[in-house]
């Protein structure tokens, strides 16, 4: 079974790391090794049975009818008689037979049963030693000796012996292909009988597999599950076994995960709702301080000298301290959810030069930015990012600074995108603060604790960066300073643009870097 997308577990016969194929395997392995071994055992044995039973029945055969035939042989019997003794006792039905004899006239005679199927010349040279060596201590009257060849392909039996002490030597051969039929057959039954063990080890394997597997993969989904935020995710927990314990030990997890979640949950909600009331609360007075500082603004030059840096300072802070308020907010909805998009076709260039001019840096800043960069944004966001890339550039860099805005054609995933670099001749960013310049309220030096900046206004940039889809990193530039691109998709997707206004004022002002 395969699961759906976005790194789901997946379960399949064919998957070599397969839990469920090794199983199969082993069990197939083991039925394969016992089979095998008992095959090959109850072979050899009825192999041996078979033949030995073959074997000495022929040659009790032989033996007899060389006792009724040829025991009344002279020493030196005919050729004539050699061949009428040979008939009697060799028989298509049973074996043939061949008869070696020194005659009267000293000639050697060899008389067969059929010259066609045997002669001396089939007898192997090992067997004619051993029975014409003669045994002083044996009493027996045959001493009868036997091999097993192989004439042609097909198997037979060789037996020989001597006759009366000087006798003729006579030899047997016995085909053993009936046997072998048999033997044949016998491995077919055993070959097929291992497989059959074999097929039925697979199915049991794959039974037990099912058996141990299923509470796996739904273990596997209730993760996948509790991964994605189910965190009510629960297993139906039966028996006493093993598996069963560890559904057991899941759900417990799972119960503690949800309650520590939700602790944590009420706690961030907790906070936000405090930032939000506590700034809320702030922008009434400070809306009244702030109309009283302009008016001791405009009346400061006329204001004892001794006075009027006091209230300038008075000025300088309640303006910084509302700008605090204001990016707070705008941080409290980006934290809840409710930061929105309102979207609309720009040009890129021009929006980046009305940042500039709106804040007297127009002679200050070098702008690259070439006319027909068009993108679908939210002007008020992309105003936001820009003050706070080059406010930080200008504060913490080192002139000239300057800004290049350019289209990229479509990448990997189809979209298209516009970057805006702003880079700096400043010092740079140390390496070690790089990785944490985008992190709410951090400062490179912290002993900068009445620095211009509240630490916040890259982290806004980067939140108003993510909310079109785009990202900003930051790295420093190989002949001096530092370099922030922004990246930002030409349009956003369908779950981020929206018409809907956000509340509450700008988002984020110009404040703060961490450098």
């Amino acid at each position: 079974m395969t699961s759906g997308p976005g790194g789901r577990w997946r379960f399949g016969l064919l998957r070599w790391t397969s839990l469920r194929l090794r199983l199969v395997a082993v069990f197939a392995a083991v039925a394969l090794t016992a089979a095998v071994s008992v095959s090959g055992i109850a072979y050899w044995l009825n192999r041996d049975a078979v033949l030995t039973r073959a074997q000495n029945s022929a040659l009790n055969d032989f033996r007899d009818s060389l006792q009724r035939n040829a025991a009344s042989l002279p020493v030196s019997p005919t050729c004539q008689s050699l061949d009428s003794t040979a008939s009697r006792i060799g028989g298509p039905d049973t074996y043939q037979v061949v008869l070696i004899s020194t005659g009267p006239d000293n000639q050697e005679c060899a008389a067969t049963s059929n010259r066609d199927v045997f002669t001396l010349d089939d007898v192997p040279p090992t067997l004619q030693t051993a029975v014409n060596t003669v045994h002083t201590k044996d009493d027996s009257k045959y001493h009868l000796l036997w091999e097993r060849i192989s004439l042609q392909g097909r198997p037979y039996l060789v037996a020989g012996a001597r006759i009366n002490g000087d006798g003729p030597t006579g030899y047997m051969l016995k085909s053993l292909d009936a046997e072998r039929k048999d033997l044949n057959s016998l491995a077919w039954s055993l070959g097929i009988a291992t497989l059959l063990a074999l097929i039925g080890s697979a199915l049991l394997a794959q039974a037990a597999g099912a058996a141990v597997l299923r509470p796996v993969r739904r273990l596997g989904e209730a993760a996948q599950r509790l991964g994605e935020g189910h965190l009510d995710t629960r297993l139906k927990v039966s028996g006493t076994d093993e598996l069963a314990e560890m559904s057991r030990t899941f759900n417990n997890a799972a119960e503690a995960l949800e309650t520590r979640v939700e602790e944590l949950s009420a706690r961030e909600a907790s906070s936000r709702r405090f930032v939000a009331d506590m700034s809320h609360e702030l922008r009434t007075p400070l809306t009244a301080i702030t109309a009283v500082s302009d008016v001791l603004e405009d009346e400061a030059e006329a204001l004892d000298p001794m006075i009027a840096p006091a209230v300038r300072l008075v000025v300088s802070e309640t303006r910084r301290l509302n700008e605090l308020v204001e990016t707070l907010m705008e941080v409290t909805r980006f934290d809840a959810g409710t930061a929105k998009l309102r979207v609309d076709e720009v040009d890129v260039g021009e929006q980046v030069m009305a940042c500039m001019d709106a804040r007297a840096w127009l002679d200050s800043v070098e702008l690259d930015a070439p006319r027909g960069v068009l993108a679908t944004l939210d002007p008020r966001r992309l105003d936001v990012i820009m003050a706070n890339l080059i406010g930080n550039a200008l504060k913490h860099g080192g002139s000239p600074v300057k800004v290049t805005v350019r289209g990229t054609e479509a990448g990997p995933d189809d979209e298209e995108y516009i970057e805006v670099a702003v880079t700096d001749h400043g010092p740079g960013i140390p390496e070690e603060v790089l990785p944490h310049v985008f992190d709410r309220f951090y400062k490179a030096d912290a002993s900068r604790a009445r620095s211009e900046g509240s630490g916040l206004g890259l982290s806004i940039a980067m939140e108003n960066a993510h909310i079109h889809g785009g990202d900003i990193t930051a790295a420093n530039d190989p002949s001096g300073g530092a370099v922030f691109t922004l990246r930002l998709p030409r349009h956003p997707r369908e779950d981020v643009a929206s018409d809907a206004v956000n509340g509450g004022g700008p988002a984020g002002g110009a404040g703060g870097g961490a450098r």
